[in-house]
């Protein structure tokens, strides 16, 4: 029997609500006049609703759904960037969180000194990315734009900067939201296997994608997520096919 040590993410009756202005405001002035007087109505919206799922050291998990259905929404949560309004997030390890790749990128800046400022932001020392420098671009394979602004760069180009950064060491805990489906093929199957020498590593990989056979091939266990709810969790074989099944 698995005990609590064995865990690295436990989400229990998890529920994130948001708050949408259920009436129609022209200009900003009109919303604050209306917030001050206590006239603002809002419509409740529950983005999850008691989520439940355990995740253990070295396991792949993929996260499937139909876009809005709550997946990104629960890796924030997983992440700290949201709150649960009921439940509990517990997490056990360093997370590297590939959410959305470049947002912690300044577009005004280089790609050299995007590289300085992102792993800044990760906690890494200006020694330790002088150190590695070569290697992230290298991966990144963006050698002859190192000094364009990365306003720029196209999204695939920010990807590949952005994953290469977030991935030069292993973390115990990896985490990556669609952000590789705007790469080109050949790079994708490059960071597929950057991943799996991680996961060989003992790193622990929570993964969304719309592409079912690459969560299949890349996770032993997924949890299909509609409208905030879990519907199935178990093999990513069967989850995902299960998930297939629901479009037929």
């Amino acid at each position: 029997m698995a005990s609590d040590q064995d865990y690295v993410i436990k989400v229990k009756n998890a529920t994130v609500r948001f708050n949408m202005a259920s009436e129609k405001i022209d200009n900003l002035k009109e919303y604050f006049v209306k917030l001050m007087k206590r006239q603002l109505m809002f419509q409740e919206f529950l983005a999850l609703k008691d989520v439940s799922f355990e995740v253990k050291r070295g396991e792949a998990w993929g996260l499937v759904g139909t876009n809005g259905s709550g997946k990104s929404t629960l890796l924030k949560l997983i992440c700290g960037i949201l709150k649960p309004y009921k439940g509990s997030v517990t997490i056990r390890g360093s997370i590297a969180p590939l959410i959305e790749l470049g947002a912690g990128f300044d577009g005004e800046l280089t790609a050299r000194e995007n590289i300085y400022l992102n792993g800044a932001v990760l906690g890494y020392s200006k020694e330790f990315m002088n150190e590695h420098f070569d290697e992230i671009v290298d991966f990144a394979e963006l050698h002859d734009f190192m000094d364009m602004p990365i306003k720029n760069y196209s999204s695939g180009m920010s990807a590949r900067l952005g994953f290469a950064i977030a991935t030069i060491v292993r973390p115990e805990i990896l985490i990556v939201d669609e952000v590789l489906a705007v790469g080109d093929v050949a790079f994708q199957d490059k960071c597929q296997v950057r991943m799996r020498e991680m996961l060989a590593g003992g790193t622990t990989l929570l993964f969304v994608s719309h592409d079912t056979k690459t969560v299949k091939k890349l996770c032993d266990h997924a949890i299909w997520i509609n409208k905030g709810e879990v519907m199935m969790k178990g093999s990513s074989q069967e989850v995902c096919e299960a998930y297939l099944r629901s479009f037929e």
